[in-house]
């Protein structure tokens, strides 16, 4: 199988950063290819954490199997730095961009520290107090009939939306495994990863505890270490930054507002808006995991519209810290301020809302981390190779709809003498017309309309013919091109790239744990 590497594109400040255009500077004032701006983002890092604070950061961690627990150690001794990606969890492991954003952390992480000379560790963040259930519940999966099948499992009370990590799969859960797993290729591979997925998605578990099993037992070997949004530690270690949130919430929304009319005054958009009163914090209510908004000095949860003063929020989080989250925009703050990273390896939609974030950062007192783009990639297997070359195309050729694709090809099947016929038919009808427009009009200038009535008509007709021969080639060439929609399937499913929406257990059953090593192989990091 080959893999083609690259960078996945996105909203102009996206590729703008991509690209080093000067324009981007105040919005991402380091750049993801510079060693100096990594050295000095981690002068930035020392000047906060100290060798309690590293400690700290330790406890927050979850070692995966096969990782080498001691480098911890040596993280702390030596005042080492990490390098934060994650994901909310999503059922079966959800899509290969997932572990290409993991892979992509570890070969940055080894870059760096041979750059810095001091131990970067990898940090895979597991987002299980998102609460986008619909998000989350579902993988898709192109199996071995060349199809596109999705696998989800309903949410036990659809008016309600707590946290991911609060509910169990349920009773559907092994029969939902066991039908993923039936359009998965049975190889010699295969019985080690459908143990695996049995064995981590059960009734009993929560889609993040399948989640974990999952990442843990793939990415454990490449020295990742993983931590959870709801884990006590994490929960601990944020509390303190989450209340002052609170009580500085609408000087933070100020900040956050500037920010993007700043970004739109430069010519780009924003990924996330800033809603008037909107607190960046989630508090566990009747409906759920709920928005606070400011309302009248105190405070209204949204969904359910029950009315908070600060210290109600203060203490239901003091009862149960678990119950108090971070949204989107402060949950990169919490990571700098549990941990000493120095660059979140994000997506394009990941990376367009850091550019919304740095002088929130500076707010709460810290430095953006630099922003890493992830590699992403697109597989083409063997036969899918096979197929392309057969009709001459490259990958992107297929990246539209396919009824356009199919066109072009048949008319490339239509033979040249019925093509210079078409060509010669359409010249003679149109001097032909001409002629007799002129010869008619001595006789009634009102003729010329009628003449040119016929024109139309005629060209109707051999638009209409070529239409019919253009649908005999493609009667003709009808397997060929079942061959090309199949390989658009693998390639853009839905129109999109592959990556976003293939189970990565579709290759690893095929191909084994090789595909890991192919795409940690592949993922260089280059550093000014």
């Amino acid at each position: 199988m080959e893999l083609i590497v690259g960078r996945p594109q996105g909203s102009p400040v996206v590729r703008d950063y991509l690209a080093g255009e000067p324009s981007v500077r105040p919005f991402f004032p380091r750049s993801f290819t510079s060693a100096e701006d990594f050295k000095a983002k981690a002068a930035e890092v020392d000047s906060r954490f100290d060798r309690a604070a590293r400690e700290r950061a330790v406890e927050a961690l979850i070692v995966p199997p096969g990782a080498d627990a001691p480098r911890l150690e040596s993280f702390v001794e030596l005042g080492g730095y990490m390098i934060t990606t994650g994901q909310q969890p999503a059922l079966f492991g959800g899509p290969l961009y997932n572990l290409n954003k993991a892979l992509t952390a570890v070969r940055l992480a080894e870059a760096l520290e041979s750059t810095l000379g001091k131990p970067v560790i990898p940090v895979f963040w597991v987002a299980s107090d998102d609460h986008d259930w619909a998000e989350a519940n579902h993988t898709d999966v192109i199996g071995v009939d060349n199809e596109l099948h999705r696998f989800s499992i309903d949410s036990p009370d659809p008016d309600v939306h707590p946290p991911i990590h609060r509910i169990p799969l349920g009773p559907t859960a092994e029969d939902r495994a066991e039908e993923f797993l039936q359009t998965l290729p049975d190889t010699d591979f295969s019985g080690e990863y459908f143990e695996l997925i049995r064995g981590a998605f059960t009734s009993e578990a929560t889609l993040s505890e399948g989640f974990h099993t999952v990442y843990q037992k793939l990415l454990g070997r490449f020295g990742i270490f993983f931590t959870d949004s709801a884990g006590p530690a994490v929960k601990q270690h944020s509390a303190e930054t989450l209340l002052e949130e609170l009580d500085r919430c609408e000087e933070f929304e100020t900040v956050l507002r500037a920010s993007c009319d700043a970004l739109e005054a430069a010519g780009y958009g924003i990924q996330v808006p800033i809603l008037e009163g909107g607190v960046n914090l989630f508090l566990e209510g009747p409906a759920g995991r709920e928005r606070i908004y400011r309302q009248d000095g105190g405070f209204r949860l949204r969904t359910s519209d029950t009315q908070l003063s600060a210290d109600d929020v203060r203490a239901r989080q003091a009862a149960d810290p678990v119950v108090l989250s971070p949204n989107v925009l402060l949950r990169p703050v919490i990571e700098s301020m549990i941990f000493p990273t120095l660059s979140y390896v994000g997506g394009p939609g990941e990376m367009a809302y850091f550019a919304q974030l740095g002088d929130y950062f500076r707010a709460h007192g810290l430095e953006m981390p630099i922003v890493y783009p992830r590699f992403g990639v697109t597989p083409v297997e063997t036969k899918i190779r096979k197929v392309l070359q057969k009709f001459g195309l490259e990958v992107e050729a297929l990246n539209r709809p396919f009824h356009e694709v199919a066109g072009d090809i048949v008319r490339e099947e239509v033979p040249a003498d019925v093509k210079k016929a078409l060509v010669g038919l359409r010249g003679s009808i149109g001097k032909g017309v001409g002629e007799l427009q002129q010869a008619v009009k001595p006789i009634d200038p009102t003729l010329k309309g009628t003449v040119q009535h016929v024109h139309s008509q005629a060209f109707a007709a051999i638009d209409d013919l070529e239409k019919k021969i253009l649908h005999a080639l493609k009667r003709e060439n009808e397997i060929a091109l079942s061959q090309l929609e199949k390989a658009q399937v693998h390639l853009f499913p839905n129109g999109t790239p592959a990556e976003r929406i293939q189970n990565p257990f579709y290759f690893l059953t095929r191909y084994g744990g090789a595909v890991l090593d192919s795409l940690y192989e592949q993922f260089r990091v280059n550093l000014d």
